[in-house]
């Protein structure tokens, strides 16, 4: 009985810091996987509010505050958000089909998990198109 005095509190100090490092994975995994979901609905949105202005900078106004909007309803904290748009079709004339494509890249941060060797933050990139409708009227 006397050899295993101690023991208890070994194994503790093995098991402890094992499963704090098994959390922060859990917990780093999960954040990740919702940034990457986020910014791509982000993506999508901002496509689509793009498509349906009638000029280029209507159109990146547009999918910014929208993109912006939703970073902060769904609480992510994107340092810094940038909206790239491709917004040529919307200089084309009316009758002539074409396609937005937005790209959405935020860079969330991790600093906040405590996992050895984990990055400070991660960027997060995902793309989207939306079909500008072909006869809508545009301002080139």
């Amino acid at each position: 009985m006397r050899r295993q005095r101690g023991s208890l509190a070994v194994e503790f100090a093995i098991l402890v810091p094992a499963l704090v490092l098994l959390f922060g994975l859990i917990i780093g995994g999960a954040r990740t996987w919702l940034a990457r979901t986020g910014v791509q609905h982000m993506a999508g949105a901002a496509a689509r509010a793009a498509s349906l202005e009638r000029s280029a900078d209507a159109a990146q106004q547009a999918a910014t505050g929208l993109a912006a909007q939703q970073a902060a309803a769904s609480g992510m904290r994107c340092q810094p958000l940038s909206v790239h748009l491709d917004a040529a079709a919307l200089t084309r004339s009316a009758g002539t089909p074409g396609r937005i494509t937005a790209e959405v890249d935020c860079q969330v941060p991790m600093s906040d998990i405590v996992v050895p060797g984990w990055p400070g933050t991660v960027m997060v990139s995902a793309s989207a198109e939306a079909v500008v409708d072909t006869y809508r009227g545009r301002t080139p």
